[in-house]
């Protein structure tokens, strides 16, 4: 069905100014980076672009799902379409302690999930709090495409799941029963540092079409208070795309990344010239610049520009990249804030 468009293009142009202003002020990207991150993306807007060769990224070691999507790209499937089978590798993979099944529960010893999706026209959906269901950027997609709405949560969502002919399906393994109980005895909710107890998936699209898309899912932070819902389904903080600038997508601590929309703030950094990698860097200075509480947690962003550029910048070392092009498959270690010397 027909949809409002998720940001109206004048809202977006006024932000985009005051976002340049406060670059302006910026003064803590190295000389190097900003070189480098003011780059021909502005003269390009002006000039024919040449369309990238399809390429799609996602957060973390996650090879099985950029490869997926990235054979779909290559044989002509949208973005929206890649990304959505990309993703749902590890929405399906029973290992995977942090999407769909077999991911950790919250403190009640239940498994929800939350995801989220954009397409290149701007339209969005996402889902909040969903049992029972396993595809639930697939779901997300429906919210987009067969309702008036951008959100569902909870039984609202999981009902509108089974009218789309989603399958229930029980989530909560055996395994990870378990580990729940183990964890009861001591109940300890701190999150540990590039440890899957908290991580997304989040994936990146260009297709041979030049469009891009991008969704993100998650089961949320291990051992979560009932009801807590992090920045992975939120639109502008776990998930951004302008198809005629790029886009971003988040992981890690979702509390830090909704109090600075992270991926918006990245787009929009690129609506002003920089690279993805300077816009993830200025990001994640954000966030760092308030105090040093960052150093208890970890946030990673990935990000692509409409030319092909991909980027990514973490607080903490040991955060990677998965990026599918031309049939190679990589882990790309990310760049990340230097804490020692902080």
């Amino acid at each position: 069905m027909n949809r409002r468009k998720f940001i109206n293009k004048s809202a977006v142009a006024g932000a985009g100014i005051a976002t340049g202003a406060s670059l302006m002020a910026c003064n803590d990207l190295s000389t190097e980076n900003r070189k480098k991150g003011y780059n021909a993306f502005a003269k390009a807007k002006n000039e024919n672009i040449i369309k990238p060769s399809p390429i799609a990224i996602c957060t973390w070691g996650f090879s099985g799902a950029t490869a997926k999507a990235g054979e779909l790209l290559e044989n002509g499937t949208s973005a929206l379409d890649a990304i959505i089978k990309g993703v749902a590798v590890e929405e399906e993979n029973i290992k995977n302690t942090t999407v769909g099944i077999g991911a950790t529960p919250d403190r009640e010893g239940n498994v929800t999930l939350d995801a989220c999706v954009m397409n290149p026209e701007g339209d969005c959906g996402a889902v909040l709090a969903v049992e029972n269901i396993v595809n639930v950027a697939a779901l997300a997609r429906k919210v987009m495409e067969e309702t008036p709405h951008v959100i569902l949560a909870g039984k609202g969502a999981e009902e509108f799941a089974y009218e789309q002919g989603f399958a229930r399906q029980k989530l909560l393994t055996e395994e990870r029963k378990e580990a729940w109980k183990e964890w009861l005895k001591t109940s300890d909710y701190k999150p540990e540092i590039n440890i899957e107890n908290h991580d997304t998936i989040g994936m990146l699209a260009i297709d041979s079409n030049g469009d891009i898309a991008g969704a993100c899912t998650t089961s949320g932070l291990g051992y979560k208070m009932k009801g807590r819902v992090g920045d992975s389904p939120i639109i502008g903080s776990g998930l951004f795309i302008d198809n005629e600038v790029g886009g971003a997508v988040a992981t890690g601590m979702g509390e830090e990344v909704l109090k600075t929309v992270g991926s918006f703030l990245i787009v929009e950094l690129m609506r002003s010239g920089m690279s993805p990698q300077a816009a993830c860097e200025e990001a994640i200075h954000r966030i760092t610049k308030k105090g040093p509480r960052y150093k208890d947690f970890q946030i990673a962003y990935i990000a692509m520009n409409k030319s092909g550029e991909t980027g990514s910048h973490c607080i903490h070392e040991g955060f990677t990249m998965m990026k599918y092009q031309n049939k190679k498959n990589e882990n790309i270690l990310s760049s990340f804030y230097d804490t020692k010397n902080s």
